[in-house]
């Protein structure tokens, strides 16, 4: 078991911002630019996104998310990402599951995210479905998109 710390990133070192810049060349690499919908730096620093990141002992991060408000009672998951280095340990369970716990601490009563449809993001499709998310239509500002598939979550 991978022992891991996770905290709110006040997205300020080095290490966290390249982190972050992977995410988006990852995103942009993997769908059309109409298709990407990762949020760039400066707005994850907006006031309503918080992200957290886990990291190892050493400070190393393993993986992130943000969780986005929506409305008073909803939510987006957002940057979603565990480290190539780290994948099948678990990283991103654990950071869903801390944020739909800060969710329903918020008193949030629904979660909804954007993925992608293509076969790389499989493996994100079967984490949230493991987590209880459920195929929905698009929401807030997302247009229908085949590279697109919409997921909510009822707390």
């Amino acid at each position: 078991m991978t022992i891991m710390h996770i905290a709110v990133d006040p997205l300020a070192d080095t290490q966290t911002l390249q982190f972050l810049a992977g995410h988006l060349a990852d995103m942009q690499a993997q769908s059309p630019p109409e298709s990407t919908h990762a949020l760039e730096v400066d707005a994850l620093r907006h006031p309503d996104v918080t992200v957290w990141t886990a990291r190892d002992d050493n400070g190393t991060i393993l993986g992130c998310g943000a969780l986005k408000q929506l409305t008073p009672d909803g939510g987006e998951i957002k940057s979603m990402r565990t480290a190539p280095s780290a994948t099948g340990r678990g990283i991103g369970g654990a950071l869903l599951t801390h944020m739909i716990g800060a969710a329903r601490e918020r008193g949030y009563r629904t979660l909804h995210l954007e993925t992608g449809s293509a076969e790389y993001f499989a493996p994100a499709r079967r984490l949230y479905q493991r987590h209880g998310f459920v195929p929905c239509p698009p929401f807030a500002d997302y247009p229908e998109d085949p590279n697109s598939v919409h997921l909510r979550l009822d707390l």
